[in-house]
């Protein structure tokens, strides 16, 4: 899967978590790929990974964006940044994401809008900032890391679910409008992942305890286990894969 070298490719949340596990392995494929994020301090490591050589990064070319993603003309301006300084964007990979856990009835309307504009308006904006030039070029792929919350539901996470629900059938619907045009939209949906979002819903440890029980494979979902699917799916290998929704959750939850 080395055809997309010089490809260039766009990932929100690439500082951290499964973004940066995502990040690391394109640059190491010799993808020019440029990072959205609002942690400036994890963009700063992230680019002190990359010069030091920390990661086996090839000839890949590393831009990075401290950018709010619910920010629309912030996500134009850093598009416009990054096709001029490597060309066309060829791959959007929507990563960035944030939840916490409560039960629905001690929600409010602020704390909903906070979590969909995240994880829902967000994905809309880099989308919609990049998807006029993937259809002026005939080319291009995206994928969004949406999540098994919101193809199965998730106790404590009801607005979540129902935003990441919403990135499964957006994704869809633009790989009906788009199919003649060259491009392909699919889904992959995490489950429990051992990233600091997980371990912030239980500081004690028994949640992530209690899911590795139930995860057939016996074990959390690692960062490491997505980028091998994110970079198939930027691939040629992938380019009749439209649609689709995956789920990476060591068999806890099954379709099909």
């Amino acid at each position: 899967m080395m055809d997309l070298q010089q490809r260039p490719i766009l990932i929100t949340g690439g500082a951290g978590g499964i973004g940066r596990a995502i990040t690391l392995r394109l640059l190491s494929l010799g993808y020019p790929v440029g990072v959205l994020d609002l942690d400036s301090a994890a963009l700063m490591a992230l680019e002190e990974t990359a010069l030091a050589g920390l990661a086996p990064i090839a000839d890949g070319r590393l831009l990075t964006y401290e950018v709010d993603i619910t920010d629309y003309g912030a996500v134009q301006h850093a598009v416009e940044d990054f096709n001029a300084q490597v060309g066309a964007v060829f791959g959007l990979v929507n990563n960035a994401g944030w939840d916490e856990a409560r039960p629905f009835v001690d929600t409010d309307p602020d704390f909903w809008r906070r979590i969909v504009d995240i994880n829902l308006y967000g994905p809309l904006n880099v989308t919609h900032a990049v998807l006029q030039r993937l259809a002026a070029a005939g080319r291009g792929r995206v994928i969004s890391i949406a999540s098994d919350a919101g193809r199965v539901g998730s106790s404590g996470e009801a607005v979540y679910s129902a935003a990441k629900g919403g990135i499964v059938a957006f994704m869809k619907t633009l790989a009906r409008e788009h199919a003649r045009q060259g491009l392909t939209f699919n889904s992959i949906c995490p489950g429990p992942t051992d990233t600091p979002l997980l371990a912030g819903f239980d500081a004690s440890g028994r949640l992530q305890e209690a899911l590795e029980r139930a995860i057939p494979m016996r074990r959390l979902a690692q960062p490491e286990d997505f980028p091998g699917l994110v970079a198939f799916f930027l691939s040629d290998d992938a380019s009749y894969i439209t649609g689709q929704v995956i789920s990476v959750s060591g068999g806890l939850s099954m379709q099909g």
